[in-house]
């Protein structure tokens, strides 16, 4: 059984209008794939304001989630992947792996591998 990682935003049947990553989900994959992107970089690709990405990256920061370090005028980012998801429902579990899930390119992001064992 595979499934795909798709846009949950459209509104075919009655998925309304909502994705399944929230603001800050967005903005951590971005800067998980491109750690050099500055904040106008992200702000397109994630749709959200600048001002709205900086407060997300500044969330971030202070939860651990990343560091920010500055080079002259640039800003680089490092993502901790062994910062634990903060909801309880994923207690214990870390963030690494599935920002690596979500930040790979190509068809590996969109379709998961078949389980061990075949089809049920």
């Amino acid at each position: 059984m595979s499934f795909t990682l798709g846009d949950m935003s459209g509104d075919e049947g009655s998925g309304g209008s909502w994705t399944l990553l929230t603001g800050h989900g967005h903005v951590l994959v971005e800067i998980t794939r491109n750690p050099d992107a500055r904040i106008r970089d992200i702000s397109p690709v994630v749709g959200l304001t600048e001002r709205t990405v900086q407060a997300i990256v500044a969330d971030l920061e202070a939860a651990g989630y990343l560091t920010r370090i500055r080079t002259g005028r640039r800003t680089r980012y490092t993502v901790n992947h062994d910062s634990l998801f903060r909801h309880s429902a994923q207690d214990g579990h870390r963030v690494g792996p599935f920002l690596t899930l979500l930040a790979a390119d190509g068809e590996n992001a969109r379709t998961a591998p078949e389980p061990e064992g075949g089809r049920d």
